[in-house]
């Protein structure tokens, strides 16, 4: 089956013809084209703003501004170095939190904050640490 460019055709009722506007009262779209009479969408360039309600103040614009949600503490947490009690071994690491699931998968950047009523002292590695929690494990 070998046919050229030029002879290619759509399909059969797959492309309706186009609505000729103006072309008399038989058509069904003569005179005003289906426009209506008067008013602002019958005029030439007649547009109207999304959102625009004839002068109204807009519900957009009606409605107070609400929140904002940060997209950098969607990879960050904050830990509480109590909570660190749970894991048996001494250096601890973000995927040993991810493990004991102490914080989500997707975390990439871990702080721990105080306080540190806990005794035992971790050795934490590639984290941050606020400054009592430095002074509790010496670093």
């Amino acid at each position: 089956m070998n046919s050229l460019l030029s002879e290619l055709k759509p399909k059969n009722n797959s492309k309706s013809s186009k609505k000729r506007v103006g072309r008399g009262i038989g058509s069904g779209t003569g005179k005003t084209c289906g426009r209506g009479h008067k008013g602002q969408k019958s005029r030439a360039g007649g547009k109207v703003q999304v959102g625009f309600e004839g002068g109204q103040m807009p519900l957009q614009r009606r409605l107070p501004k609400v929140g904002f949600s940060s997209r950098v503490n969607i990879l960050s947490a904050e830990l509480k170095y109590d909570r660190l009690s749970k894991i048996k071994e001494a250096e601890i690491t973000i995927e040993l939190l991810k493990k004991y699931k102490l914080v989500n998968k997707k975390i990439q950047k871990v702080k721990i904050i105080g306080p540190c009523t806990i005794k035992e002292k971790k050795s934490i590695k590639g984290m941050v640490c606020t400054k009592s929690v430095m002074e509790h494990i010496g670093k």
